[in-house]
């Protein structure tokens, strides 16, 4: 069973230490193990526990009167904020949690309820994305294993490909062309799938690549494919702390009008570019496809 420190336990629940420090000595809330050297740690049934703890506390549940409930009486009332598919904090919660235990049931539930209430484009925007932003932290951190983002982000992928089958392409005048691929060290597709959904929705033209394309492969597409748009998505620190290297090497390579999003995108600024479109958030996206 996997042990975890209370930093660890901070960052998977999104609750300071000292708070949870403050929650054990005042009301013996989720007393945290020893090894036989004295070190402190808490266990996955610990975690399971104070997750539900703070789903209880941020749906207006006061701390005084959750250490008076038992386990199970906490577990019940979580249960039934469980189908509460608009509640943001309760459902990343509820994937987190899922995530952890490679609950692939558990998961898809979650995930699938969310879709089927909000639509794909509000879902992504204010439960998977914000989800998958704060797993990725958590396994850069080493608070979990690579296995565990991989475990949803493949999911999710899958599940966004289903969404895409769906669409019916709507027909228009005058369609664009888009060349959708990530660069090289890059290859969380999550993003540029979605991309690829609205796209689609908007009645657009997709040539789809994936992850991880040479540079030296794309002045070949660009030749054949003559797209009207590049688009690419930047999220992996890999590429390192200044996206604007690899967006003037992709410029230089394409020469063609080129859309960025992604988290790196959000977070760093990018230089402003003649033919650069960054895309810092959902509404950005569907804004600026729907305006085409």
């Amino acid at each position: 069973m996997k042990k975890f420190s209370i930093s660890d336990i901070e960052n998977l629940i999104g609750i300071k230490a000292h708070t949870i420090r403050a929650w054990e000595n005042r009301y013996d809330l989720v007393p945290p193990k020893r090894t036989p050297t004295n070190i402190r740690y808490y266990d996955e049934e610990d975690l399971k526990v104070l997750l539900n703890i703070v789903a209880l506390n941020e749906n207006g549940y006061k701390i005084s009167k959750i250490a008076s409930m038992s386990r199970e009486h906490i577990s019940t009332l979580v249960k039934q904020f469980k189908t509460d598919w608009k509640n943001d904090s309760v459902q990343i919660l509820n994937l987190s949690n899922a995530a952890i235990e490679y609950n692939e049931d558990s998961f898809s539930e979650t995930l699938g309820g969310c879709i089927k209430e909000m639509g794909l484009i509000k879902a992504m925007d204010i439960v998977l994305f914000p989800f998958m932003k704060k797993i990725g932290m958590l396994w850069q951190t080493g608070t979990i294993d690579p296995s565990h983002e991989h475990f949803a982000s493949n999911l999710i992928r899958d599940r966004i490909i289903v969404e895409i089958d769906k669409v019916k392409k709507p027909k228009r005048k005058d369609p664009k062309r888009f060349l959708l691929f990530l660069p090289e060290k890059e290859m969380h597709e999550t993003g540029l799938l979605f991309a690829r959904y609205l796209l689609k929705k908007c009645g657009h033209e997709t040539l789809y690549l994936g992850a991880e394309i040479p540079y030296a492969d794309l002045k070949k597409v660009v030749d054949s494919y003559k797209p009207d748009y590049a688009f690419i998505v930047l999220t992996s620190l890999n590429l390192g702390r200044d996206p604007n290297k690899v967006i003037s090497k992709v410029m230089d390579t394409l020469n063609v009008p080129l859309l960025v999003a992604g988290s790196l995108i959000s977070e760093f600024d990018v230089l402003v570019k003649d033919q650069l479109k960054p895309l810092k958030n959902v509404c950005d996206m569907v804004e600026f496809l729907e305006d085409l």
